[in-house]
Parts: structure tokens; sequence; C-alpha cells
């Protein structure tokens, strides 16, 4: 991956391995953020539209919700194409 990047930018030093680990913690935390909306107690009212592969509910849902996770209001208007709900639903049914 490093020399692929030498030879598209020759003059940069960037490194792959920092890069990467850096994406995999970010995707990670948000993995949880998500996950944690699916399977929290008494968040049944979230939901998925497989349309625009984001998490949906009403606005007084996520008022609520984004008042005690700050973290969460990122995920109210952005898309998770490399999430599958399928795999929430499941942890979320394992869960109880």
């Amino acid at each position: 991956m490093e020399r692929m990047l030498e030879k598209v930018l020759p003059h940069v030093t960037l490194k792959a391995k920092p890069n990467l680990e850096s994406r995999i913690r970010t995707l990670k935390r948000d993995w949880e953020i998500v996950y944690n909306m699916f399977s929290g107690k008494d968040n049944s009212e979230f939901g998925w539209d497989k349309h625009r592969q984001m998490v949906v509910a009403k606005d007084v849902v996520w008022n609520s919700y984004i008042n005690s996770h700050k973290a969460a209001g990122q995920f109210r208007h952005r898309s998770f194409p490399y999430y599958r709900p399928t795999y929430f639903h499941l942890c979320k049914r394992s869960s109880h």
C-alpha cells in the first residue's frame, strides 16, 4: 500500500499502517455508537431506512437520545453503507 502511495504521491510521506489503524478505530467507535442505539433499553423506536442506509426515528426520539448521548448526534443525517442492519437486529435479539 505504501509503495502505491509513493507512486501516486512521490513526495508525501504517508504511511498506510497508521492511517488504516486510525480508520479502523473510527469505524469501531461509530459501530458501537449505532449498535447502542439499537440495543439499548427503551430504544425500540429507532429503525433502519434500507434505501438511505441510515438510522431513522422521530425528531422527539432523536432529541431525547442526543441529550444523553452527544456522540450519536452525528448519525442523525449520516448514512452507513458499510453496516448491515440485519446484524444489529440479530445482536439485539441475542442480548435479550
